[in-house]
């Protein structure tokens, strides 16, 4: 059976990627590549946004 995920609108930043990793150059002593991982700003790395009838609006 499938299983369904709540239907929540995706990020328009980042599409629904919201945590991406992003290579230095440089390489640890092992061989691997020394990475760095980046959340969204917009949805801070959940890659969905609240609709807008929840957002609070004022001051």
């Amino acid at each position: 059976m499938p299983v369904h995920a709540p239907n929540r609108p995706v990020c328009r930043d980042c599409d629904g990627f919201p945590v991406v990793a992003i290579t230095t150059g440089e390489r640890h002593n092992d061989g691997s590549r020394v990475l760095l991982r980046v959340a969204c700003r917009a949805c801070h790395g959940t890659g969905h946004t609240l609709p807008a009838s929840l957002l609070r609006a004022g001051r």
